[in-house]
């Protein structure tokens, strides 16, 4: 891709982000929620936010995390808003797909994580599992909803607890 159409591509994505994340609010949201998006579509094996910042000449860790973890928007009227752009797209659906997917993790911090069957893998391994909603024509299908899958031991209440 030379300069001229990554410039066009990149006005089709902040286009395509401004309705997206205008539920966001405020417009420093709005910014760093596109960065944010930019970020996980560059290359890169790691995608959490310092390497995704790192990556970027715009990236900024603090504001990004603060926009992840700390900032008090609603996920739900993106992701509505997402999926209705998408269903638009994908006229006349055949079909509803619902999955599971499973996403190996060498360690246990992240949310979820546990031994657990593994469908994408085909055995029991240390993994995150995410069920999603799919809409399907014959040529595409676009993902309209996502759910990660928390296991028993992230649900149960720790003994002792009130």
């Amino acid at each position: 891709m030379d300069a001229n159409q990554l410039r066009e591509c990149r006005k089709r994505l902040e286009k395509f982000l401004k309705d997206l994340l205008e539920p966001l609010g405020r417009a420093e949201r709005r910014h760093w929620g596109g960065v944010y998006v930019r970020g996980l579509l560059l290359d890169g094996e790691r995608k959490s936010i310092e390497p995704m910042a790192d990556r970027m000449p715009d990236g900024n860790m603090q504001a990004m995390q603060q926009l992840i973890g700390q900032s008090p928007w609603d996920f739900k009227p993106v992701r509505r808003r997402l999926a209705e752009r998408m269903a638009k797209e994908l006229i006349p659906a055949s079909a509803w797909i619902v999955d599971d997917t499973g996403f190996p993790k060498k360690g246990d911090k992240s949310v979820g994580v546990a031994r657990q069957y593994s469908g994408t893998l085909g055995k029991v391994a240390n993994c995150q599992v995410a069920v999603s909603l799919h809409l399907a024509t014959d040529e595409a299908s676009m993902p309209l909803n996502f759910q990660l899958y928390l296991p028993q031991e992230w649900t149960d209440e720790p003994e002792g607890s009130v």
